[in-house]
């Protein structure tokens, strides 16, 4: 008699076991993996316009713009600083080309394109652009560097390389007609204090992890003059 209740036990526990390992299966109320959450950049929005060049003093100093900076702006940079003292960070530098505040603008409700130059330099000229559409923005940082041994910038004929960093990588064959937009705006219009349209004879774009890709200027807009008629009529 225990024989058989010893039997039946072991034969319950054995149907219970396959009963419970097969709801652990095919359970719906197991976890999935969850996506992953928005980044939330929409503070950016509230220093376009109005007023109508945007409020891009107000931003830099906004305790939040250094943080973004630094989160979104990884690569490695060598044109800003030099071996012997070495080179600043991207996010620094960006805050560098941005600290003599210029503009914020805003195109399609979508796209937000912020300038600014050089303290005490404003030949050297800095350009973020964010794309705030999607779960990860595309963050692009451009800045206009004066090739040394050309012209000196208040000459005619000076020249410029132009560096583009993104913290997504960018196709040199399919940039962003935003972007390209954003960037021609920019470039016809001189620096501050000067009359002269920069002349960028050199524009690299560089993948976040620092590969650099020598592109033809004109291919990101640079130079380009796509602005409307009235307002290239208003250029010096």
């Amino acid at each position: 008699m225990t024989r058989r209740l010893q039997l039946v036990a072991a034969l319950l526990a054995l149907i219970f076991a396959g009963t419970l390992c097969h709801a652990q299966i095919s359970s719906p109320q197991i976890k999935k993996d969850k996506k992953a959450p928005k980044e939330n950049v929409e503070w950016l929005w509230q220093y376009s316009p109005p007023p109508a060049d945007g409020r891009e003093n107000q931003l830099v100093l906004d305790t939040r713009f250094q943080p973004f900076l630094a989160q979104y702006l990884t690569a490695p940079q060598t044109f800003w600083g030099n071996p012997k003292t070495g080179y600043k960070s991207l996010a620094e530098t960006a805050l560098d080309f941005l600290s003599v505040p210029d503009k914020v603008l805003a195109d399609d409700n979508r796209y937000l394109t912020i300038t600014g130059c050089v303290f005490r330099f404003c030949p050297s000229r800095g350009m973020l652009w964010v794309d705030l559409n999607g779960a990860h923005p595309l963050v692009v940082f451009s800045a206009i560097d004066w090739i040394k041994d050309s012209k000196t910038p208040d000459q005619p004929g000076a020249e410029y390389t132009l560096w583009t960093f993104s913290n997504h990588p960018i196709d040199p064959e399919h940039i962003p007609a935003a972007l390209i937009h954003s960037v021609a705006r920019w470039t016809a219009h001189p620096p501050q204090g000067n009359t002269q349209i920069q002349q960028i004879r050199n524009a690299i774009l560089v993948d976040p992890d620092g590969t650099p890709h020598p592109i033809e200027p004109k291919a990101i807009g640079a130079n380009t003059f796509t602005l409307p008629p009235t307002e290239q009529k208003a250029q010096p």
